[in-house]
């Protein structure tokens, strides 16, 4: 049995997909900056870590507004021009 379950994951999380892309890049953060939020981990490898850390509710994310990812699809754009 994995520890925490998918199931549990997705209830903290709304989609696999998300889940996949937090836990990866909380991974890849936890390997280059040895930084460790939980006091006591079961798994051993990073990802591993990441997953048990958003089950905890230690980390979540949040999908940002159009005006904060600096990105503009209107008509003003200069996109194709």
């Amino acid at each position: 049995m994995l520890y925490p379950s998918i199931d549990s994951l997705l209830n903290k999380i709304d989609s696999k997909y998300s889940l996949v892309s937090v836990a990866a890049k909380r991974a890849r953060s936890m390997q280059q900056t040895r930084d460790e939020r939980l006091p006591k981990y079961v798994s051993y490898k990073h990802v591993g870590k990441a997953l048990e850390e958003i089950y905890s509710g230690e980390l979540t994310y949040r999908v940002p507004k159009k005006s904060e990812t600096g990105a503009v699809y209107g008509k003003d754009s200069n996109i194709g021009k």
